[in-house]
């Protein structure tokens, strides 16, 4: 090293130092010594039979990773660095290079394993769980050793077990499991490159949606191809049952509970427990959303564990800590069934061994394509700087802010990577239709519409759509002709359509409304700028007169279609007019500025949009019918869902709705949670009531039109 410092020197020619690593496998170092490393040498610096056994024992497995390379000359020329001796710079130089090559194979091994019980004694020890344990000793009156028992054993209940053996069959296992259900993954490779190389900086905090089981299995298994460790997944502890919960800890997942409430030592051991494996250099993976979206839609984020998070950051756990927006999303949902029993008011059967075995049959059918979208990821540290904010000077109400945006952010993310599948294009062609009888020609128009639009506003589409659009739309038409989601409507004697007709089969409306929803935000802000520009009832419009309109439909519907906080309404009416006026459903004014005229064409276009959102605006008619009607102190939360279900099925019968796929558990849900926020919680509100139902009314008769 000091002779190349000392040759740079010299010479105006810069000097790369390329640091490259070996591996005979991805299996992580331990922190303790075996006796097997003690008689033959360390992974690191194995001896002579230890040496001949790794590289008979593992040939296929050998890897080489290049890391960043070093411009010795700018590091020499650095003001700092000028006047200091050869001597001092090499040392500096190789110090340099050993953390770069340190934390390069920790990103793909993953930090040193401890065992479960090394890493128990370090969280049980730590000064601030044993202040913690103190406090609640005296403010309970329990004696020490009883709460240092408790916390002991919510640590085993918490804790994951990883194996570096179950891993590797895990992903073979996986490997299996995936060809023979799926077509294939999907995955935007180029982007997870960049992501392995930022995961030199800290931990990564991976956080994808949630549609189906198969979501974390899938996510660990890429990692793990792509030379990544497995991360440590936050699950519910529903899911650690006989046999499959030990298998889940030993492939990284840990135990969390669905609620805090009455369990303050647990909540406070559970944030130690996380604060261990950031400190130790872990990645984490967890689901925003709480648990599986049932309804297709991303959920609303939730945001207990991602404060507990920042907590850690601010006790200092790690330096940095990136969060990693993934979407991830499949032709055909395995759990299709399931869910949508439960959106009309099935009870959720938990995950039991049962459960487990009629899984067998899904073995049998083909479930489309697996896609993984990796987003830019968010490092926490650049994210304060840029806000120019500390955690150590923020008091809890900012730090809840901050939570709130970080939340909001990612789910924004994921929903801007949504990948449109054919399935989910012409489930949304046929739903926008008012009835049930639809020709396979009309439906062609309209997702030639919907194609068109999602091209204008750079949507990222499947590899079919992209490859071959007519046969990929040709054979979801097939799929859901096949599986009897549609039926061809029988031909009278002597009559010959070249144009096959379709019903939409009414007890698979569900079906489709969960396809179309998978790719509906894609079409949100061009259905709420269509409702308003429609609203006008002029061909004429300036943009100004949307703003305000937009932001009414945007906070009604929050539980629904998540908000990117960094950007305002007027951003997204200015992009869906320009996607309009790409469409040619618009045209400019000659003279006036920011002011369009509605083409004859576009008209009828705009409606399609707004149909797309049909049920949202009915599911929120029903509920805020059921509360102009009802009490405030009319029944619990539960009794009120039921008793909304049950109207809804009037007004469906009535006709005061039209669509099935309206009667939706979930929707009524979070127009409950909604208006509750608005301070609407029965018929003595109806000052408040009276202005929510007038526009629904409003915007579901522009629908009718």
């Amino acid at each position: 090293m000091e002779y190349l410092i000392e040759l740079q020197r010299s010479t105006d020619r810069p000097v790369y130092l390329v640091p490259h690593l070996m591996f005979f496998g991805k299996k992580p170092m331990r922190a303790k010594a075996s006796v097997w490393d003690v008689l033959f040498g360390t992974e690191l610096r194995p001896k002579a039979l230890r040496r001949l056994m790794t590289l008979l024992k593992n040939p296929g497995k050998i890897f080489i990773e290049l890391s960043e390379p070093m411009d010795l000359k700018r590091f020499v020329q650095a003001p700092e660095n000028r006047n200091r001796s050869s001597v001092h710079l090499s040392l500096m130089v190789r110090r340099r290079l050993l953390v770069q090559l340190n934390r390069h194979r920790q990103s793909i091994t993953g930090p040193a394993l401890k065992s479960r019980e090394e890493l128990k004694e370090s969280i049980l020890t730590s000064d601030r769980l044993q202040e913690t344990m103190r406090q609640f000793s005296e403010k309970r009156n329990i004696a020490l050793y009883r709460v240092h028992r408790e916390a002991n054993q919510y640590i085993e209940e918490i804790a994951a077990n990883y194996n570096n053996s179950v891993v590797e069959f895990g992903a073979r296992v996986i490997r299996w499991f995936v060809s023979t259900m799926f077509d294939g993954l999907s995955v935007n490779h180029d982007m997870l490159i960049r992501i392995k190389a930022l995961s030199r900086q800290g931990p990564l905090i991976l956080v994808p949606c949630h549609k189906s089981h198969i979501d974390y299995l899938v996510l660990s298994y890429l990692l793990y191809l792509n030379n990544m460790p497995c991360p440590h997944v936050v699950a519910g502890k529903n899911l650690f049952f006989w046999p499959l919960g030990p298998l889940f800890r030993a492939g990284g997942a840990f135990s969390v509970r669905r609620s805090f409430k009455g369990a303050a030592l647990y909540s406070k051991v559970f944030a130690a427990y996380v604060h261990k494996l950031l400190e130790e250099g872990f990645n984490l993976e967890l689901f925003i959303e709480g648990g599986r979206s049932r309804t297709g839609k991303l959920l609303p984020p939730q945001l207990g564990f991602l404060s507990i998070l920042l907590q850690a950051y601010k006790d200092r756990a790690c330096e940095d800590m990136l969060f990693v927006p993934v979407y991830v999303g499949y032709d055909r949902v395995p759990e299709e069934k399931a869910y949508l029993h439960e959106i009309e008011g099935g009870i959720k059967e938990p995950e039991n061994l049962k459960q487990m075995f009629r899984a067998r049959r899904a073995l049998k059918k083909k479930y489309g394509r697996i896609y993984v979208e990796f987003m830019e990821p968010h490092g926490l540290r650049d994210l304060l700087a840029q806000r120019k904010l500390s955690l150590q000077t923020m008091d809890q109400k900012q730090i809840n802010e901050l939570c709130r945006f970080i939340g909001n952010r990612i789910i924004s993310d994921i929903g801007a990577a949504t990948v449109v599948t054919p399935q989910a294009l012409v489930a949304s062609a046929m739903l926008s239709f008012s009835k049930n009888r639809l020709g396979r020609t009309q439906v062609m128009e309209r997702v030639d519409i919907l194609m068109t639009h999602l091209a204008n506003i750079g949507a990222t589409l499947s590899d079919t759509l992209l490859l071959d659009p007519p046969q990929a739309v040709g054979q979801a038409f097939h799929i859901y002709a096949q599986r009897k989601f549609i039926e061809p409507v029988p031909q009278t004697d002597g009559q010959f359509s070249v144009d096959p007709v379709y019903n939409i089969n009414e007890n698979r409306r569900g079906n489709l409304e969960y396809y179309k929803n998978s790719c509906v935000l894609c079409f949100v802000p061009a259905a709420f700028t269509a409702l308003l520009i429609l609203r006008r009832d002029a061909f004429q419009f300036s943009t100004s007169d949307l703003h305000t309109g937009y932001d009414f439909l945007q906070t009604l519907f929050k539980q629904e279609f998540p908000v990117d906080p960094e950007r305002e309404p007027a951003d997204l009416v200015a992009g869906a007019l320009q996607a309009f006026l790409n469409d040619a459903i618009l045209m400019p004014h000659p003279s006036l500025a920011d002011t369009y005229n509605l083409t004859s064409a576009g008209f009828r276009k705009l409606g399609l949009f707004a149909q797309l959102l049909h049920p949202v605006f009915e599911s929120y008619l029903v509920v805020l019918t059921f509360l102009s009607q009802a009490s405030k102190k009319d029944g619990t939360a539960k009794d009120r869902i039921r008793k909304i279900q049950a109207r809804a099925q009037r007004m469906l019968k009535s006709e005061q709705i039209e669509r099935p796929e309206s009667i939706s558990k979930v929707n009524f849900q979070n127009a409950l949670e909604f208006f509750s926020s608005q301070g609407i919680r029965g018929g003595e509100d109806a000052d408040k009531i009276a202005p929510y139902m007038a526009a629904l009314r409003t915007y579901l008769g522009l629908m009718s039109s």
